[in-house]
């Protein structure tokens, strides 16, 4: 499914989530046909939406929705951008409440979560690759009888790099088994696993009786957790990345 209407949004609420990273709450801008971002604006869990900022270059910048199809507002995280970024994806991380940004268009195919109902999902992500999964996961919990377990496996390079950390007791008490893990220790208080997240799946993967994989992060990342998780037994078919 690919969306090319252009919408003007305006950003509702900024809070600090991991080490430089933002998330950004946003709704359609007055004038839209309906203030309902669920309604206005139609994706699956997993997908991009093209982003730009007003007075930045022409080119939009992409970003995973955060949020789930049917909530009130759209949710995305900006990681501070390098110098050699873009000049759309740096002003984007500098907006404040109340400033409106463009949404050039909907891209990826997602996650077809339909087809897969019935069967446990274990969501894997690496730094803002979580962006898409809670996504699906807000979505996924909304519909409580049509999965199996839900897994989240969480990689991060350190702890201040986590996103979510205030949400992640209400996902555990709604029956996420959720694991986490850092890449780079030294010099924190860390009790948890350690190492990349790929390596987790020894933990949960076995235990489980039809899972899906679904999986968010760089390019090299994915491709070693689908490496894993087909030595493991998994099916091409069963492990599914939203782009």
């Amino acid at each position: 499914m690919k969306d090319t209407t252009s919408r003007q949004l305006v950003i509702t609420r900024v809070r600090e989530q991991g080490r430089d990273i933002r998330s950004f709450d946003m709704r359609p801008a007055a004038g839209n046909d309906s203030a309902h971002a669920a309604a206005a604006v139609e994706f699956l869990p997993g997908q991009v939406a093209a982003l730009r900022a007003r007075g930045a270059d022409e080119r939009s910048s992409y970003f995973a929705f955060a949020s789930a199809p049917e909530d009130e507002e759209l949710e995305f995280l900006v990681k501070r951008a390098g110098d050699n970024s873009s000049s759309g994806a740096r002003s984007l991380y500098q907006l404040r409440a109340g400033e409106e940004v463009t949404l050039t268009g909907v891209v990826g195919h997602g996650f077809p979560l339909d087809a897969h109902k019935g069967k446990d999902l274990v969501m894997i992500a690496m730094g803002t690759g979580v962006a898409p999964l809670r996504s699906t996961l807000r979505h996924a919990l909304a519909r409580p009888d049509d999965f199996g377990q839900l897994v989240v496996l969480y990689g991060a390079r350190t702890p201040d790099d986590f996103c979510y950390r205030d949400e992640t007791e209400t996902w555990q008490a709604a029956g996420v088994e959720l694991r986490q893990v850092i890449s780079k220790p030294d010099g924190y208080e860390w009790a948890g696993s350690t190492g990349y997240v790929q390596s987790l799946l020894d933990h949960v993967l076995p235990s489980l009786t039809e899972p899906v994989a679904l999986v968010c992060g760089s390019p090299e990342m994915i491709t070693h957790t689908r490496d894993r998780l087909q030595e493991m037994g998994l099916p091409p078919e069963s492990i599914l990345t939203n782009y």
